[in-house]
């Protein structure tokens, strides 16, 4: 087991021993290149990119958030007994996994959003984005579930828990402690991923940096920013993972 498994007061350290040499990399890379930068006129765009930054944090909490709803009853759905639950949720899981984000959102936003009548941007684009990533948290949550020893469910029925009991008591706080790492890998990607949603206009961190670069022509400088503000969006929740692992650490 390696050192911050064992420690994990020590994850910080790491990170910012880590930080400092990839930027020091980055920083040797950069100077090698020939180019001008030129920041002056990327900074006088600042409150664009603070707003886009903000309006990317407000998409990523409401998307995790109902994005794990929507996986955990998905989970639950294909293990129903009634088949036409069960097969539905098996048809949205393939459905969504086997088609390019970009082109859900296409479709969900100009062709079911707009008939509906749906014209908020920012809740059309939490759906679009929660459905896309419920899919695949479903599968996580399934793997966790079935992971659980069949004797522990023969157990809690042999004490007359009934099934919800069952899955509150027994099921869930195991499972829960057996996907948090991929789980927070899908978390990450689901940031990450509403960058996508620039396509429809919703003013977030990736098109404020796209339109900066529009009005400046300075790539490089429009996108740099762009990347750190999504580690700084990420690296936390890398953190916060690793700390609730080693507070759900017990024997099994």
């Amino acid at each position: 087991m390696s050192g911050w498994l064992k420690n994990p007061k020590t994850l910080p350290v790491h990170i910012g021993i880590g930080v400092i040499c990839l930027s020091g990399v980055f920083t040797l890379v950069l100077n090698s290149v020939s180019y001008q930068w030129n920041f002056d006129a990327v900074w006088g765009y600042r409150e664009k990119f603070i707003m886009g930054w903000f309006m990317t944090i407000g998409l990523a909490v409401a998307s995790l958030l109902l994005s794990t709803l929507f996986g955990l009853l998905t989970a639950l759905a294909k293990r129903s007994a009634w088949m036409p639950l069960r097969s539905s949720a098996i048809v949205y899981t393939e459905l969504t996994r086997s088609t390019p984000l970009l082109v859900q959102i296409l479709l969900l936003y100009y062709g079911v959003a707009n008939t509906i009548g749906l014209e908020n941007r920012f809740i059309a684009g939490v759906i679009i984005l929660s459905l896309f990533a419920g899919a695949y948290i479903s599968e996580i949550f399934r793997a966790g579930i079935e992971g659980i020893p069949e004797t522990q469910l023969e157990s809690a029925r042999s004490l007359g828990f009934t099934p919800w009991q069952t899955y509150r008591f027994v099921i869930l706080p195991q499972a829960i402690r057996q996907v948090l790492p991929p789980l927070t890998g899908q978390f990450i990607c689901l940031v990450k991923d509403s960058s996508l949603l620039s396509i429809i206009g919703l003013g977030e961190f990736t098109l404020a940096a796209r339109e900066v670069n529009s009005f400046t022509y300075s790539t490089l400088e429009s996108y740099l920013p762009l990347a750190v503000g999504y580690v700084i969006l990420t690296l936390p929740l890398s953190i916060l993972t690793h700390h609730l692992e080693r507070r759900m650490r017990y024997a099994a």
